[in-house]
């Protein structure tokens, strides 16, 4: 009997949200989530998680820990639309109400091996004065509906953010198979990618071209 070929091609995503660093709030979590192209299906894994509640760091760094881990196995035939895993921070304010602290996202790294990523977060700007100060006496911050929002382009075209702080992640990237599609994956990279870019195409070289 022949071997037939594979039908589709395997990413397994573990790693853990190590530590963010915060100007103002305390007693900090997040919630996590992983968001794929309709060509995507999760394998095993939770494609949503949830941390602890984490304290700031006594010392001059001034930190937030969780090493949260995550372990995740997506499958596809193509590679539009790869994965991408978005944060959400909430912790508490002046008054003590639980507020958005920031948001933030970064595509699933896209070459085997350990990667870390230092990503800025950001939070919503009220479009007025009168609706900052009536936020900030509240306690109601503006929110996105839809955490998924963070990592498209469309719908956030007038938008208005500000920088909150930052937050470490570390990657383990494994993948399967990609090599019988025609795709090559490269060498493992260790340049961190700041900043959060959710409009950013993740293209993957075919064998014999240069990458998009």
């Amino acid at each position: 009997m022949s071997v037939t070929s594979p039908s589709v091609f395997l990413v397994n995503v573990t790693g853990q949200v190590e530590t963010g660093r915060f100007l103002s709030g305390d007693n900090l979590r997040f919630n996590g989530c992983f968001t794929a192209g309709q060509d995507w299906e999760v394998v095993t894994g939770l494609e949503e998680c949830m941390s602890q509640t984490a304290c700031r760091s006594d010392d001059e760094r001034q930190l937030f820990v969780w090493n949260f881990p995550f372990d995740i196995t997506f499958k596809s035939t193509n590679p539009f639309g790869w994965p991408q895993f978005i944060l959400s921070v909430y912790g508490t304010d002046f008054f003590g109400n639980s507020v958005i602290m920031g948001y933030t996202a970064c595509h699933v790294p896209i070459t085997p091996g350990t990667h870390t990523r230092r990503l800025t977060t950001f939070v919503p700007e009220s479009a007025s004065t009168v609706q900052k100060l009536l936020s900030w006496l509240t306690g109601r911050r503006p929110e996105f509906r839809d955490l998924k929002l963070i990592a498209q382009g469309r719908g956030r075209e007038v938008t208005r953010v500000r920088s909150q702080g930052e937050m470490t992640i570390t990657f383990n990237i494994m993948m399967k198979d990609f090599s019988k599609f025609g795709y090559d994956c490269g060498a493992s990279g260790k340049t961190p990618y700041l900043g959060v870019q959710p409009q950013r195409s993740v293209t993957l070289a075919r064998e014999g071209q240069s990458e998009a």
